[in-house]
């Protein structure tokens, strides 16, 4: 019993809803923006969605009612917290000033930080090939065109 328990936390581990509320909120703090909450309502979302991509883990975005951010990892032990770090290393390419992407994509980092998006909720699903689909949707969505994630920038 006991070796079963170790290996289903060894299972959850940085896959659990305060693994991937930490990570955002870090990011967030990092230019002054306040924490988000954790949503069972978007992570119901979110888990429905990731089911519909057992099959294919295909890079396809729900285009549902949240702000949404999707990864995939080709390897069994990519964890939700290994997306969320992926996005917010796209930091670096994000210039505040502009509001622009420089050298690369940044959209799921401003997602991310986006001031106004205050619930998320995260989903994790095996797929084919021993692959790894992760999608967090947040509420209400951001990345709006024009308008940029947040009105401070702490360096």
């Amino acid at each position: 019993m006991a070796t079963f328990i170790f290996l289903l936390a060894l299972t959850n581990a940085q896959n659990a809803p305060g693994d991937y509320l930490a990570l955002h909120n870090r990011a967030r703090a990092q230019v002054g923006v306040g924490p988000m909450q954790w949503s069972n309502t978007v992570a119901v979302y979110a888990q429905a969605y990731a089911e519909k991509r057992k099959g294919d883990c295909a890079m396809i975005h729900s285009t549902g009612p949240y702000g949404e951010n999707i990864a995939a990892g080709y390897y069994p032990e990519f964890t939700g917290a290994d997306a969320v770090k992926l996005w917010a290393n796209e930091k670096p390419l994000y210039d505040h000033a502009s509001n622009k992407c420089v050298g690369g994509e940044c959209g799921h980092y401003t997602q991310m930080v986006w001031q106004s998006s205050v619930r998320l909720g995260c989903a994790r699903v095996p797929c084919k090939a021993n692959s790894q689909f992760v999608v967090c949707n947040y509420d209400p969505p951001g990345n709006y065109i024009g308008e940029k994630p947040h009105d401070s920038w702490v360096v």
